[in-house]
């Protein structure tokens, strides 16, 4: 029987559905897409027998060594495995890398095992990523971007939140876009980075959006880059400035270097150890900035946020933070964000608070 392949990429992608990767988890991590699940057909170790016995023997012993270590139980469980997959999701779709022997060895395991006929993806994850890669370029010359600025703590990503057309490029980066940014999980791959935002991209394609809000980003976020195509649109787009209080910018910042940043590392480490391991993050980030702070105020600096991660132990008191990050905002991160805003200060088109830029945005962009 010939099973079905579907190629009607856009619409997979458009509709997130759920996708069946059954290649070797290696390759999973190395990069997939936003609504796959890895459930192998062979695991790391076997793809690497098999690849080693393809390149002395050939094709023919490769698959016979491949139905030698995945036969009985351990065939049994990777079936189930998809089995459940398919229970949950129905209308999905599975994939190897290039849509051949792996994924059609899976189909077919399927529909003797199930009689459920799951169509798999025609040329797999590398004609699914290459759709991906030409429609990031798409997209980044049919939309234009409008980039929000301001100081640290301004408060862009809560402003970003109440527009539609927007895109939150923090979010999928995984990573607040400074060196007190990281989040208690890794980044992402750039690999699944890219993948993720072209599907956003495309989305925001779907509505027919001329413009669309981004946060003003350097090249790259974290430790992954912003695509060159994207990145060079946004150094010639227009900009607009929130504006807000010393206090508010005070304010947000430890809601979110302290209170959520504590929160995410006790959720995942328990309290304690979530305690422990979210003080060490801030006191690392505060020694990776030594140098540019200098050694006076590098010293104030870590003594303020030592001082204020005892008292906390000590009474559960957290409002002495606000005085290191008060210092950090005013004597490290505005003088940086001085000299890079003066850079392009010609793109500056509007400066306000957040009812203001709202405005504006609607204004001038019809932008929601």
């Amino acid at each position: 029987m010939d099973l079905p392949q579907i190629d009607d990429y856009r619409s997979l992608l458009l509709n997130d559905t759920p996708m069946l990767d059954v290649r070797a988890p290696v390759e999973f991590n190395q990069g997939a897409f936003p609504f796959a699940k890895n459930h192998p057909l062979i695991n790391d170790e076997e793809r690497e027998e098999i690849g080693i016995r393809y390149k002395n023997l050939g094709q023919d012993k490769a698959i016979e060594r491949g139905h030698e270590l995945v036969q009985g139980d351990v065939k049994s469980e990777r079936v189930k495995q998809w089995q459940d997959f398919l229970n949950k999701n129905p209308q999905g779709v599975l994939y190897c890398f290039r849509g051949g022997m792996r994924s059609k060895i899976s189909q077919q395991w399927i529909f003797e095992q199930t009689g459920i006929v799951y169509p798999r993806i025609k040329g797999g994850y590398k004609a699914l990523r290459r759709y991906l890669i030409d429609e990031l370029s798409v997209s980044t010359e049919k939309l234009n971007p409008v980039l929000l600025g301001g100081r640290t703590g301004i408060g862009k990503t809560v402003l970003l939140k109440k527009i539609k057309q927007q895109i939150d490029l923090e979010g999928i980066f995984h990573h607040r876009g400074s060196v007190f940014g990281n989040h208690v999980s890794p980044q992402p791959s750039q690999i699944d980075i890219e993948n993720k935002l072209s599907i956003e991209l495309l989305k925001c394609r779907r509505e027919n959006y001329s413009h669309i809000v981004l946060e003003d980003e350097g090249n790259n976020i974290g430790s992954r880059a912003i695509p060159d195509a994207l990145s060079d649109k946004m150094k010639q787009s227009p900009i607009i400035l929130l504006d807000a209080s010393e206090e508010e910018r005070v304010d947000i910042t430890f809601q979110e270097y302290i209170t959520e940043s504590l929160a995410e590392h006790q959720a995942q480490n328990g309290i304690q150890q979530g305690f422990n391991s979210w003080s060490e993050q801030l006191q690392t980030a505060i020694d990776k900035i030594q140098r540019r702070l200098g050694g006076v105020r590098y010293k104030e600096l870590k003594s303020s946020l030592t001082h204020a991660i005892e008292q906390q132990q000590l009474s559960d008191e957290t409002e002495q933070h606000k005085e290191w990050i008060k210092t950090l905002l005013v004597d490290y991160y505005d003088p940086m964000y001085d000299f890079q805003i003066t850079k392009k200060s010609d793109r500056v088109e509007f400066k306000g608070n957040k009812d203001e830029v709202l405005n504006y945005l609607q204004q001038q962009y019809q932008i929601t």
